[in-house]
C-alpha cells in the first residue's frame, strides 16, 4: 500500500486500540495516544529496533517521556510484534498485567525505563544518548562501528515545564549530543486547560540557546514528519527537538482537542462515532486489519535482518580487540579489584578511603564510570587519569543533580556499564525521584553522598543531613551504607557491588579512625556485626559510621564501672533485616536493654532498640566537634544514655588505654 494509507490505517489502528484499552479499563489518558498516532507511524520507517530481541545492544532506543501515555506504548508495541498481545491490551491497568498504568522497565517487552513523574524521561534519553558515546569510545573503531544508533525520546508540554528537562537539556547541548532525537508534542493542553494559564516562553528559543537544532512540523502531516525523521537520520550534527504541533484526541468524533480527554475514557458512544468517521467497524472493539498483521510481520522480520547483519560484523571484524572489549564491558570481572588496605588506627575520613576505592574499583572494571554534581575535588570521586566525557569515564554534570541520578540510571539501563552519582548528602533531596525510580527498577547504579551529618560543621543546618538516612532505609529495594572506617568501606564495597542493586554510601567529611583490620571485621557483609562482645552484657549499643568510634569507647568506660556492653556496627541497616532472625540475635541480644546511636533523626532504629540517641532537630552551624559535644554523640554523652535507660545515677570514669 502507499505510505500515505500506511501510515493512516496505522495511526488509526493505534487510535483505536489506545482508546478500547482505556475505554476497557474505565481508567486512563486516550488524549496523547490518539494524538501522537502519527508520529509514531511514520517513526516505524526508521526505528532499527528487533521486537524478537528487545535488549539488542545496537537498537534504537525509544523513551515515552511522558509516561501517562501507555496505552500508546502498548498498542505501538504489540503492532510492531513486541510480546504483547490483545488479551495484554484488554488487561490493561490490571494487576499482574504486562500493560501497568505507566510503562515499567522490567515487565513489559520494549520498554527501556520506568518513566511517571514527567520529565524523567527526558533526562533519561539524555543519559542513553551519552552511554552510547561512551560506548562508542570504547569499541567503534576504524574498522567498524559497533555503537551507531540513534535516541529518541517522545514528551510533551508536562515534560518540558519540570525543572529536570532544563537541566538535562542543558547538558545535551553542551555535551553536542548528535545522536538525541526529541520530538516535543506539542498539543498545548494540559490537566487543568490550556498551557497558556501557566506557559509563555518560546520553547524554540529555550532549545537553540541550549545548542540544539530546532524543527517545526505539523504532527499530523505524514510528509513533513517523514521528511524531518529522514534528513536527520543522514543529517545530524547536534540534539534534535522536533516541535510536533498536534491535536490531543486526533480522531476523536467530537472531543478533538479537549482537556477532558488528557486522563478519562472517552465513552462507548465516542468511540464507536469515532471509529466510524475513520472508516473502522465502530463494532469491533480491539480491532486490527490484516494489512497491519502483515505490517507487524515485516517489523519483526526487519529486527531480525539487522540484528543479524550486526551480529555477523562483530564476527568479521578483522581485529579482536573490539570484540574483546565487548566481552569485558557485558561480564565485569569483580575478583581483578586490587582492593586499597588502610593502616590501623589511622585516620582517615570515610569520603577519602571511598576515593580509594573508586579508583581501585575503576582500574580494573573498564565499564565503572560516573561523576559528581561538581563537587568532584570534595566527594573525592574523580577516577583519577581517567580522563572525561565523552572521551573518558569521568562526567561533568555540573550543578545538577537532578539530571545527574536520571542520566546515570540510563547508563545502568543501556547495558554496559556501571555508574555512579556524587554529591553532598542534603543534596539527595534533588535526586529522591531519579533515586526511587531506580529502586523500582532495581538497576545498578551507586549514589555517592559524602559530608554525611552535623559533622559538616560549620557550613551550619541547610548542609547538614538529619532526616535523609530514614528516607532512603525507607526506600524498597534500596541499600544504603555508613561505614565506620576504611575498612569497613571495603566490606561494604564488596557486597554492594555483588548485589545487582542501587545502593547509596553515605559518607564522613570528618576523619575517623580504623577501628580493627580488614581480617577481623567479622560478619560486616551481612550488614551488621558485633564488633566488641562482653561477657554478662547488660546493654547493646548499636552505632554506624562516625558514632562507632565513640560507642566503643563509652563501652570501655561503662566496663570501668561495672556495666558490661556490646558493641554493635551496622553498616547496612537493609542488609541486616534480611538476615535470619538468629543472626539477627546473636548480634543484637534480645536479653539487653539496647540503645542505638546515630547523629541522624534515626525513627528506623526503634525497630531493635529500647532508646535512640539521635537529632530531633535540625543542627548548626559551628566546628564539628563543638556540635557532636552539644547534641552528645559523646563518649560522655552515650553513657548518659545507657545510665537513664538503666535508671541509675550518671557514674564518671577514666579509663587508659581502652582495648577495642
Amino acid at each position: 500500500m502507499q505510505d500515505r494509507q500506511k501510515y493512516s490505517e496505522l495511526a488509526n489502528t493505534i487510535r483505536f486500540l489506545s482508546a478500547d484499552m482505556v475505554q476497557e479499563a474505565n481508567s486512563g489518558h486516550p488524549g496523547a495516544p490518539m494524538g501522537l498516532a502519527d508520529i509514531v507511524s511514520v517513526l516505524t520507517k526508521y526505528l532499527k529496533v528487533n521486537p524478537n530481541n528487545p535488549k539488542w545492544l545496537n537498537r534504537d532506543r525509544v523513551v515515552f517521556s511522558g509516561g501517562h501515555a501507555s496505552a500508546l506504548i502498548y498498542s505501538f508495541f504489540h503492532l510492531m510484534g513486541y510480546d504483547i498481545s490483545l488479551e495484554d491490551l484488554k488487561k490493561f491497568r490490571q494487576f499482574g498485567s504486562k500493560t501497568p498504568g505507566h510503562p515499567e522497565y522490567g515487565e513489559v517487552p520494549g520498554v527501556e525505563v520506568t518513566t511517571g513523574p514527567l520529565g524523567q524521561g527526558v533526562a533519561n534519553a539524555v543519559g542513553f544518548a551519552m552511554a552510547s558515546v561512551s560506548a562508542s569510545r570504547l569499541l567503534n573503531s576504524e574498522h567498524a562501528k559497533i555503537i551507531d544508533h540513534k535516541v529518541y525520546c517522545l514528551c510533551g508540554d508536562g515534560d518540558l515545564q519540570e525543572g529536570i528537562s532544563y537541566e538535562a537539556c542543558s547538558i545535551a547541548g553542551h555535551y553536542n549530543l548528535d545522536n538525541l532525537i526529541m520530538i516535543y508534542d506539542s498539543n498545548q493542553i494540559t490537566i487543568e486547560g490550556s498551557t497558556d494559564l501557566s506557559i509563555s516562553e518560546n520553547i524554540k528559543q529555550r532549545f537553540e540557546a541550549q545548542g540544539w537544532k530546532v524543527y517545526k512540523i505539523d504532527g499530523h502531516d505524514y510528509k513533513e514528519i517523514d521528511q524531518v525523521l529522514g534528513e536527520l537520520q543522514e543529517n545530524q550534527s547536534k540534539p534534535a527537538l522536533i516541535i510536533a504541533h498536534t491535536t490531543i484526541a486526533k480522531g476523536a468524533a467530537t472531543k478533538e482537542g479537549l482537556a477532558s480527554t488528557h486522563g478519562a475514557p472517552l465513552g462507548e458512544e465516542e468511540i464507536r462515532e469515532s471509529k466510524k468517521l475513520a472508516g473502522f467497524d465502530p463494532n469491533q472493539r480491539f480491532f486490527v486489519p490484516e494489512s497491519i498483521k502483515v505490517f507487524t510481520t515485516e517489523m519483526k522480520q526487519k529486527g531480525d535482518e539487522l540484528e543479524r547483519g550486526w551480529k555477523k560484523l562483530l564476527l568479521d571484524l578483522p581485529l579482536k580487540e573490539q570484540n574483546s572489549a565487548l566481552e569485558r564491558l557485558l561480564n565485569p570481572d569483580f575478583s581483578k579489584i586490587d582492593w586499597p588496605k588502610f593502616e590501623d588506627g589511622k585516620s582517615v575520613a570515610t569520603r577519602e578511603s571511598n576515593g580509594e576505592i573508586l579508583n581501585a574499583i575503576a582500574k580494573a572494571i573498564p565499564n565503572f564510570i560516573g561523576g559528581s554534581a561538581d563537587l568532584a575535588p570534595s566527594n573525592k570521586s574523580e577516577l583519577k587519569d581517567m580522563g572525561y566525557f565523552p572521551n573518558g569515564r569521568n562526567i561533568h554534570f555540573g550543578i545538577r543533580e537532578h539530571a545527574m541520578a536520571a542520566i546515570c540510571n540510563a547508563y545502568a539501563l543501556y547495558g554496559l556499564f556501571i555508574p555512579f552519582s556524587a554529591t553532598f548528602f542534603v543534596f539527595s533531596d534533588y535526586m529522591k525521584p531519579s533515586v526511587r525510580l531506580a529502586a523500582l527498577m532495581g538497576i545498578k547504579h551507586y549514589f555517592i553522598w559524602t559530608h554525611d551529618s552535623i559533622g559538616v560543621g560549620e557550613d551550619g543546618p541547610t548542609h547538614q543531613p538529619i532526616e535523609q538516612l530514614s528516607q532512603f532505609r525507607a526506600l524498597p529495594n534500596f541499600y544504603i551504607f555508613r561505614p565506620a572506617d576504611a575498612t569497613e568501606n571495603v566490606a561494604c564495597w564488596k557486597v554492594a557491588l555483588e548485589l545487582d542493586k542501587p545502593c547509596g554510601f553515605v559518607l564522613s567529611r570528618q576523619g575517623l579512625k580504623t577501628l580493627k583490620p580488614s581480617a577481623d571485621l567479622g560478619d560486616a557483609t551481612r550488614g551488621g556485626y558485633m564488633i566488641k562482645k562482653r561477657e554478662n552484657a547488660r546493654v547493646t549499643i548499636i552505632a554506624t559510621g562516625s558514632e562507632v568510634m565513640p560507642s566503643l569507647q563509652a563501652g570501655c568506660h561503662l566496663e570501668e564501672v561495672g556495666i558490661h556492653a556490646n558493641i554493635v556496627s551496622v553498616p547496612c541497616l537493609e542488609l541486616f533485616c534480611e538476615q535470619d532472625e538468629a543472626y539477627q540475635k546473636s548480634v543484637i541480644d534480645p536479653s539487653t536493654l539496647i540503645l542505638a546511636v546515630e547523629a541522624s533523626s534515626g525513627i528506623e532504629w526503634y525497630r531493635f532498640a529500647d532508646k535512640v540517641l539521635c537529632m530531633d532537630r535540625f543542627g548548626a552551624s559551628a566546628p564539628a566537634n563543638d556540635l557532636f559535644k552539644h547534641f552528645d554523640f559523646t563518649v560522655k554523652g552515650i553513657k548518659k544514655a545507657v545510665f537513664e535507660m538503666l535508671e541509675l545515677p550518671y557514674q564518671e570514669s577514666e579509663v587508659k588505654g581502652c582495648k577495642l
